[in-house]
């Protein structure tokens, strides 16, 4: 827990994840949901819209030391350009911020931020999206190589487990008792797109690394957040 605690948030000293802290990354998302929603709740009863969601967006910025939009960033540098495999590996290992990257955190901030404004959000689907990225993630070292070895990410591999996965169920039932219908499409929603982000991956690269893994936590929960901004 403690191992996951440090790797997911800014507590502790950023300890390497292994194997076996991969079972508790639903249990972080959890955590990092419920301070995001409490975020959500507690700043639309001072603030305006706006600035309430600007201060929810920074609050999970903190959380997670922005380590998720880092590798979003970087993924972006490496498969939405036209190049060869081991060129794409080179680029998501340079520090250097692409057109690519620019424009793609960019538009999950902007899109975060607009979904943030709405006051009337389900705090509770807030979690359950939180819960399955991380929840998906836990689980894609046990069913997908690992593409860059030696890379952070390697030491997730033996070992890696899949029973995990069961956490997405409470994830889907959660969001179902707090938004219907709209709060399960949403976790299935981020699901979806974390498993079309990690297939994109392997496509592309041969397997995952652990920028990808970031992308498939944060553009997932991006993307969930938009099905909940769907007006019935």
């Amino acid at each position: 827990m403690i191992a996951a605690l440090s790797f997911l948030t800014i507590l502790g000293r950023g300890r390497a994840p292994d194997a076996r802290s991969l079972v508790w990354f639903p249990a972080v998302g959890l955590l990092i949901g419920a301070v995001v929603a409490l975020a959500h709740d507690g700043t639309h009863r001072w603030w305006t819209p706006a600035l309430a969601a600007a201060l929810v967006l920074a609050v999970d910025l903190v959380v997670t030391g922005a380590l998720h939009l880092d590798g979003t960033a970087d993924t972006a540098d490496g498969l939405l350009p036209h190049m060869e495999r081991t060129r794409r590996l080179e680029v998501m290992a340079d520090p250097t911020v692409g057109a690519f990257a620019l424009v793609t955190v960019i538009v999950v901030l902007l899109t975060r931020w607009a979904a943030f404004t709405d006051p009337t959000l389900e705090v509770l689907v807030i979690v359950a999206l939180w819960v399955a990225s991380r929840t998906v993630v836990a689980v894609v070292p046990a069913l997908v190589a690992y593409a860059r070895p030696g890379g952070l990410a390697q030491v997730l591999i033996e070992g890696a487990p899949r029973w995990p996965a069961v956490f997405l169920l409470p994830a889907l039932a959660l969001a179902t008792v707090a938004d219907g219908a709209r709060g399960a499409t949403a976790v299935l929603a981020c699901v979806a797109t974390a498993m079309l982000i990690v297939a994109w991956s392997v496509r592309r690269l041969g397997g995952y690394t652990g920028d990808v893994l970031g992308a498939a936590i944060l553009v997932p929960e991006t993307v969930g957040l938009v099905v909940l901004a769907v007006r019935p």
